[in-house]
């Protein structure tokens, strides 16, 4: 299974109860059909899945499975920290069309699961009950849980462990993990700040939350990488500088549901204990994504 080109990790949207927006999901999927994005990821750490109940996350795997044109490839976020229910989310995802699952080290107990041996138990238990391929997912701002390559190197070894997203931002760090690894296991980038460079070095393709609000410019940087088109790339990746700082840095998903929402896609208001951003920074992020709409 290959995995290459632009993943949206998508946002939830959620009404003005804080419910689960059917209408909302069904509106961006459909407008993310009309690009050539490779697929989405639902229930990834954009889509506020630490916030969502188990129950929430197989409602949007199901909503967005039948929305998504036939030629996109759904992966799912499935991340838990017990072995038996990542692989029951996951197994759950691969009956309705999912085509791999995007996990995190188990990371609620640091002092144990940071240990290299216990990345590997999770891992290859979780990948051998899974029906779909798994995704190894390196967040350790999120997980706390900073994966070594010598350790995706052996998880790389199992036939089920496909590839993984690096979404550290530390683009050596990323090269360190391509250089560890067989050269068909997929490293995706997670960082628009380092897009084109990651694709340079070797990134098979990449899952980004900025893809959410403005997918083409994503797009034209992948599509300049494939040509080999670099200073087309290098300018497209200037182009999304500010947007990519403002939403990975100051402002997170709030900001980038803002974005969302000025784009013309819905965006709409995080979930609790997140709150939307103000009027200052609403501005701040107008200026950021001026030059990108449409």
């Amino acid at each position: 299974m290959k995995l290459q080109g632009i993943f949206p990790a998508i946002v939830t949207p959620f009404d003005s109860k804080g419910e689960l927006y059917k209408i909302k999901v069904q509106h961006n999927v459909e407008r993310w059909n009309r690009t050539v994005l490779s697929g989405y990821v639902v229930c990834g750490s954009t889509g506020e899945s630490a916030l969502l109940s188990g129950e929430e996350k197989l409602l949007l795997f199901e909503w967005v499975a039948q929305h998504a044109a036939p030629e996109k490839t759904l992966i799912a976020g499935t991340s838990a920290d017990s072995v038996r229910e990542c692989v029951r989310m996951t197994n759950r995802a691969a009956e309705l069309g999912y085509k791999a699952a995007l996990i995190l080290p188990a990371n609620y107990y640091k002092s144990i699961f940071s240990k290299p041996e216990s990345q590997k138990l999770f891992f290859r238990a979780v990948a051998d009950q899974a029906k779909i391929p798994v995704l190894l997912y390196h967040f350790p701002q999120v997980s706390g849980i900073d994966m070594l390559p010598e350790t995706v190197a052996e998880l790389a070894a199992h036939p089920n462990i496909i590839g993984m997203k690096d979404s550290s931002g530390n683009l050596e760090g990323t090269k360190t993990f391509l250089a560890a690894v067989p050269k068909d296991f997929q490293v995706m980038t997670g960082s628009s700040n380092v897009l084109a460079a990651s694709l340079a070095a070797g990134c098979s393709g990449a899952i980004l939350a900025l893809a959410n609000a403005v997918p083409y410019a994503c797009i034209s940087i992948w599509e300049a990488h494939r040509s080999r088109e670099t200073e087309a790339a290098e300018d497209w990746q200037s182009r999304i500088a500010a947007g990519s700082a403002i939403i990975s840095g100051s402002y997170g998903i709030p900001g980038l549901k803002h974005a969302m929402d000025l784009m013309g896609y819905f965006g709409g208001d995080p979930r609790l204990p997140f709150v939307p951003v103000g009027p200052a920074a609403q501005a701040e992020i107008a200026r950021a994504f001026e030059g990108l709409k449409g």
